[in-house]
């Protein structure tokens, strides 16, 4: 009687690399849906610039209230329209450094 052999490394890498992997379709999603609060950001695991535009657009909601805070919320527009662009880049540099972590 044999034993049935375990998983290849292959098929194991793979199952992680599925499992820890971004689309860039939920990317976008929460892009639209959530993207002044960067989340989108976060999702693709760029924490510092997600929350740094949470912050901005926290204090610029605040800030509305003298006016001022119209300044930081086109800035946080103008960044949301920029990253429409910049997110298939992102989500692939992401994939690429989790296979290459993953083939170590």
């Amino acid at each position: 009687m044999t034993t049935p052999a375990g998983p290849s490394d292959d098929m194991i890498a793979r199952l992680r690399y599925e499992a820890a992997s971004r689309s860039v379709v939920v990317a976008y999603l929460l892009w639209f849906f959530l993207g002044y609060g960067g989340v989108h950001r976060m999702y693709l695991q760029r924490w510092i610039s997600g929350l740094l535009m949470l912050m901005l657009f926290g204090v610029s909601m605040l800030l509305t209230v003298i006016l001022v805070g119209y300044l930081g919320l086109g800035l946080i527009i103008l960044w949301w329209l920029l990253d429409a662009l910049l997110i298939p880049g992102m989500t692939e540099r992401h994939n690429a450094r989790l296979i290459d972590r993953l083939t170590r």
